[in-house]
C-alpha cells in the first residue's frame, strides 16, 4: 500500500491526508457524541463516498488562471 502511495502526485497525496485526517476527526466526535456506530459508519461512509468522487475528478491545472474551469468546478449542482 505504501508503494502505491508513492506513486500518487503531490496533490493526491495531500487531499489523501486531509481526507484521512477529517474523517478520523469527524469519527471521533461521533464517539464523543455517542452516537450508534451504525449512524456513526453511514455518515462516515457518506462522506467518504463525497470524497472519493472528489478526487477521482481531481484535475491538474497546469494551464495557468487563464484555463477554464468545468461546470462540475463551478458548482456542484451542474453536473
Amino acid at each position: 500500500m505504501r508503494d502505491r502511495w508513492d506513486q500518487a502526485t503531490p496533490a493526491a497525496r495531500m487531499r489523501g491526508h486531509e481526507g484521512n485526517r477529517r474523517l478520523h476527526e469527524r469519527w471521533l466526535v461521533y464517539l464523543e457524541h455517542r452516537k450508534r456506530p451504525v449512524i456513526a459508519n453511514v455518515a462516515i461512509a457518506r462522506e467518504l463516498a463525497g470524497w472519493c468522487w472528489s478526487l477521482a475528478t481531481l484535475e491538474d491545472n497546469t494551464g495557468g488562471p487563464d484555463e477554464p474551469v468545468t461546470a462540475c468546478r463551478q458548482a456542484p449542482g451542474n453536473c
